[in-house]
């Protein structure tokens, strides 16, 4: 398959962290709007470089990147042209439907409340969804090491049924066990809220059962370190066969977790959890720090592991399948995505 092929399929993000996914010449814009001195240059071309985060090689040198993204969305107006502009770009992506998600604690640092975020987040992809047509829901993350997630899951609350669609807890995940916030999980769940947990990323499957078992997570992101609890003879531990069997849907971002765990294209683990049977969809993460579209996702998966037209339009699917969004929606995008898969 081509590139221009490619970059044609309608596709389907479940993961994507508006403050990974800045423009590098909004980035530079907004410092100066909002007077954050802090930036490591102001050349567009040079800041763009400087935030890829290929050579990272943890999680935690990858999140290092972000106090600056961060930095500069600090007011409404700055998070609401964010979020319109993260619209802009996966629609020029081909993506037909997307959940964004931030942690709108990070963005208090100047005064705005968590709501104050939320709702400016919502109204700039609200002016995206106008503009191309893409769906857009959002997931308000609470941060893994910070003690108190209630005040965000009671936020997230506040706006179900306005655009927000699910409750992730995202962050370190060493050392901060997704269970540390079973009172906000459980909080959202009973409220109709749909629940994904940043798991199995840097650790392994013991993060993942606790987000499912404990938690009752509806989705795992990333999810890849599954891979731990499978034998060289592709026998499976209780934990990959729970996740395998129960169809649990993994959000997996290639190109972070290249980044993330310092691992080859050849040696990320998607190609053997798919002919598995595990449940897969394909994510950015973070576009910006990753230097990454979907369209270079679709690519690696083919390039590198093999997938088919076939295997890209099961992921599609399995990313609406496990989407947070109504049912005469979900069936409506379906029956969208499926000709273009069908040539």
């Amino acid at each position: 398959m081509n590139r221009r092929h490619l970059a044609a399929l309608p596709k389907a993000e479940l993961h994507n962290h508006l403050d990974g996914s800045l423009r590098a010449a909004t980035v530079i814009e907004l410092a100066e709007e909002v007077g954050y001195r802090d930036l490591p240059t102001t050349d567009e071309a040079q800041l763009a470089e400087w935030f890829f985060q290929g050579e990272s090689g943890s999680l935690e040198s990858y999140l290092a990147a972000f106090q600056h993204t961060i930095g500069v969305m600090q007011t409404a107006s700055a998070i609401e042209r964010v979020a319109y502009e993260a619209g802009l770009d996966l629609a020029a992506d081909g993506v037909v439907y997307a959940e964004l998600r931030f942690a709108p604690i990070l963005n208090t640092q100047r005064g705005l409340h968590r709501e104050d975020a939320i709702e400016a987040a919502l109204s700039g992809m609200a002016k995206a969804q106008k503009k191309t047509g893409v769906i857009l829901g959002l997931i308000v993350d609470a941060m893994r090491n910070e003690p108190d997630s209630l005040p965000d899951a009671r936020a997230a609350i506040r706006f179900a049924g306005q655009g927000v669609v699910g409750f992730d807890l995202a962050g370190p995940e060493y050392g901060f066990p997704a269970d540390d916030h079973l009172p906000a999980c459980r909080l959202v769940k009973e409220n109709g809220l749909g629940l994904t947990i940043h798991a199995g990323e840097a650790d392994g499957p013991n993060s993942i059962h606790r987000a499912l078992t404990r938690c009752m997570a509806d989705r795992i992101g990333h999810g890849i370190r599954i891979a731990d609890d499978i034998g060289e003879d592709d026998s499976l531990g209780g934990v990959a066969t729970l996740v395998r069997d129960r169809q649990i849907p993994l959000e997996v971002c290639p190109s972070s977790n290249l980044h993330t765990l310092g691992i080859t294209a050849t040696d990320h683990p998607m190609g053997r959890l798919h002919r598995l049977g595990f449940n897969l969809t394909l994510n950015t993460d973070n576009r910006l720090m990753s230097r990454v579209s979907l369209t270079d996702e679709f690519a690696f998966a083919s390039e590198h592991h093999g997938f088919t037209l076939q295997d890209l339009h099961a992921a599609t699917v399995s990313a609406l399948q496990a989407a947070f969004v109504d049912h005469s929606v979900r069936q409506s995008l379906l029956e969208r995505v499926a000709p273009a898969y069908a040539s």
